[in-house]
């Protein structure tokens, strides 16, 4: 898969989710929100009013340091694709 085969299928997965109406379980929030940081190159701090909710975040970025944005842009399509194969 080329790089531009892989962000238009990230873009496409991203959409999915923004466009999503229904809450996302907290888990799957965090996994997202880690992959898309992560394959965005956006190491900015959490910014959440709530210092529990920032933890949160900090840590499940912790979790995908060690990845390239390549594979963080797969993880995070897989992640979409599987959530929303076992929706009904």
């Amino acid at each position: 898969m080329t790089s531009e085969e892989l962000e238009k299928l990230f873009q496409e997965a991203v959409k999915r989710v923004n466009d999503h109406t229904e809450p996302f379980p907290a888990d799957f929030l965090l996994r997202l929100y880690a992959y898309y940081k992560k394959a965005t190159n956006d190491y900015g701090r959490p910014n959440s009013k709530k210092p529990i909710i920032n933890a949160f975040k900090t840590n499940a970025l912790f979790q995908v340091q060690d990845i390239s944005e390549d594979e963080a842009k797969k993880e995070y399509i897989a992640l979409v694709k599987n959530y929303f194969l076992y929706r009904k």
